[in-house]
């Protein structure tokens, strides 16, 4: 068993190209690219990805509806565990996510799944960290089991708090 199944506190919160490709083979590579002015990050991942990379849609799987809540808040945890297990990510996955816009939406899958308890990594410089080929194939991944739990009340900040 490769350490970074083994140990959840083996991968740090950033990991470098040089990192992925060493070990690409071993975890889930997650492409979370989304854009404020309307374009379609599922668009961007068609023209091309890191190879084996599954689409995380934030609309679909990483946000709740809009409103009185705020624009994008936490989806339920029963929606997330169910978008985490049809894109592949299991209870014992390890995530790399990365985006081409500095790591804001790919971070906030990452934070999501670090808080959590799961291993989960931000690729450090997005999808330009990536030193090889892109593709343009989709990625049929297997569902794997990621059983729901509610986010932890410790790593949330609510409106509420921030007027305080």
């Amino acid at each position: 068993m490769d350490a970074i199944q083994a140990n959840p506190g083996i991968i740090p919160p950033f990991v470098d190209g040089a990192w992925l490709h060493g070990h690409h083979r071993q975890v889930i590579i997650a492409d979370a690219r989304w854009y404020l002015n309307g374009s379609s990050g599922r668009d961007a991942f068609d023209r091309g990805h890191i190879p084996n990379a599954v689409f995380v849609d934030l609309d679909t799987w990483l946000s709740g509806e809009s409103g009185a809540r705020g624009l994008n808040p936490l989806p339920s945890p029963l929606v997330f565990a169910r978008g985490m297990s049809s894109l592949g990510v299991g209870d014992d996955s390890t995530v790399i996510a990365y985006d081409d816009a500095g790591g804001v939406i790919a971070a906030r899958l990452v934070w999501m799944l670090r808080a959590l308890g799961k291993r989960a990594a931000l690729l450090d410089g997005g999808i330009a960290a990536w030193n090889g080929p892109l593709e343009r194939e989709s990625v049929h991944p297997v569902p794997a089991h990621f059983t729901p739990a509610p986010w932890p009340e410790a790593s949330l900040v609510h409106a509420e708090d921030l007027a305080a």
